[in-house]
């Protein structure tokens, strides 16, 4: 019988594809929360850490199934502006996780971030969308978050509090998020964890990872601005409240 990659057996293969499946269309519909599903759905049938890299490797391929479709609507200069920021906040975060340990940096993120969705249902939003300055600040916090693995949470929970259209909110998180993970996966290829089974595991996805992807894409397509918003911010507190409950059951 053929070994399978990460070490799963076949019952765990096949809860991930479904994962995988479901992440896909989350993240082809809003364009953010494929990662954090994936490794949640991970840390069910083995170790979440060796499918970190086999799911930035995924990411990169979803931004290039749909960047034909959303090159038009990338606000390129506020991608520039975060990753700045993150460049920055990077080596920040690693700092302020060796201070207060994962769980605790997952605690203040989500708790963080839960009570930006309860501002944005209760009709909170900025006036304006954010400068220059305002989205290199943001970016620093994602590149901070980065370390507790939620460096997308930030800049969505942002974004949603901004008048920003939703093809252009979506279309600026995949770059953004494409980005940082291209600037990962060699600092994760240097420290040991990308090999053979990784390729294999991120191969093995294609299928359902596509046609996912595709299905978020034509949900989107099909969805009206109102209505995208708050799925936004429901799949926002969803993955805040994960990383909650992770962050609590570290302790137990």
């Amino acid at each position: 019988m053929m070994d399978l990659p990460l070490g799963l057996g076949a019952p765990g293969a096949a809860f991930l594809l479904v994962a995988v499946l479901g992440a896909a269309i989350v993240r082809g519909f809003a364009g953010f929360g494929f990662s954090a599903l994936v490794v949640s759905a991970a840390g069910f049938v083995g170790d979440p850490m060796r499918a970190v890299p086999v799911v930035l490797f995924c990411e990169v391929v979803m931004t290039l199934q749909v960047a034909r479709g959303i090159v038009a609507d990338i606000d390129w200069v506020r991608v520039g502006c975060l990753l700045i920021g993150a460049l920055i906040g990077l080596p920040i975060g690693l700092s302020f996780l060796l201070a207060i340990g994962v769980d605790g940096a997952r605690a203040a993120i989500s708790v963080f971030i839960l009570g930006i969705c309860i501002l944005l249902v209760s009709g909170w939003r900025l006036r304006r969308a954010l400068g220059a300055l305002g989205n290199v600040g943001l970016g620093l916090v994602s590149g901070v978050a980065n370390g507790a693995a939620m460096a997308g949470l930030p800049v969505a929970a942002a974004m949603s509090a901004q008048p920003i259209p939703p093809r252009v909110f979506r279309a600026t998180l995949i770059v953004y998020f494409a980005a940082l993970d291209l600037l990962s996966l060699p600092v994760m290829w240097r420290a040991g964890l990308i090999g053979r089974d990784t390729v294999l595991a991120a191969l093995a996805t294609m299928p359902v990872l596509l046609l996912g992807n595709g299905l978020g894409q034509w949900g989107f397509a099909r969805s009206r601005p109102a209505g995208f918003r708050l799925i936004a911010v429901a799949l926002l507190a969803s993955l805040a409240s994960m990383g909650l409950g992770k962050a609590v059951l570290g302790h137990v």
